[in-house]
């Protein structure tokens, strides 16, 4: 039978031409899959140059996913909002779906159970560029910025916060369900808040440089 089978060889740039003519394409994402959806307005990166010298100043969102809740093996999500110099985590949130809501409750609870700062600045994700959470930050009156191409740094300190969730954390735990994982995650952020130092900040825990310098925003 592989006798009757006949064996072509061609180059790639044939095959190309080949499939354009004949209006064949691959099932492959193209080079405009990540193209803006005209619903989700972006907004300019306003760190650029910034100097952040006090809590309140800043605050940054962004969200993580995949963390496996076993013996489901769930994937949930984790949005967290966090003040920019002191790295104290104002609110976070988990979810078991990639919606907007559990984000926009995070940022709503740091809005109401803290002071409002300048700018919110995040990445381009669809959480964070809906409607629903820019009109919440756009009716506080905080500014609002977003990590663009090229600024891999812009959220780093959430970055720095997932590291040592995960590594603190996440995979160490052994989850049986939601409720184990927002219990575990809820002493941990206490624990990350509260009792661990940070060296940048001369080895003062998040939450005595939030208090420490939060009333600087307001005077200015």
């Amino acid at each position: 039978m592989s006798d009757d089978i006949e064996v072509m060889r061609e180059n790639r740039k044939r095959v190309r031409r080949l499939m354009r003519k004949k209006g064949l394409v691959s099932v492959a994402p193209t080079s405009n899959s990540s193209r803006p959806a005209p619903a989700y307005k972006l907004y300019p990166y306003l760190l650029q140059g910034l100097c952040c010298a006090s809590s309140s100043q800043i605050k940054c969102g962004a969200r993580i996913s995949l963390i496996s809740v076993c013996p489901t093996g769930c994937l949930c999500n984790l949005a967290a909002v966090m003040d920019w110099y002191s790295c104290y985590v104002l609110a976070w949130e988990v979810s078991v779906t990639m919606d907007d809501a559990f984000c926009v409750s995070a940022l709503e609870s740091a809005l109401w159970s803290h002071e409002h700062s300048q700018i919110f600045n995040t990445d381009q994700g669809a959480q964070f560029t809906d409607k629903s959470l820019t009109g919440v930050l756009k009716n506080a009156g905080e500014a609002i910025s977003m990590d663009g191409k090229g600024r891999a740094m812009g959220n780093i300190m959430l970055e720095r916060l997932w590291r040592s969730a995960k590594y603190e954390e996440v995979y160490l735990g052994d989850y049986q369900g939601v409720g184990e994982l927002k219990a575990a995650l809820k002493k941990y952020f206490t624990f990350y808040n509260t009792e661990r130092p940070h060296q940048s900040h001369g080895n003062k825990t998040p939450l005595k440089v939030y208090d420490a310098t939060s009333h600087l925003m307001l005077a200015a």
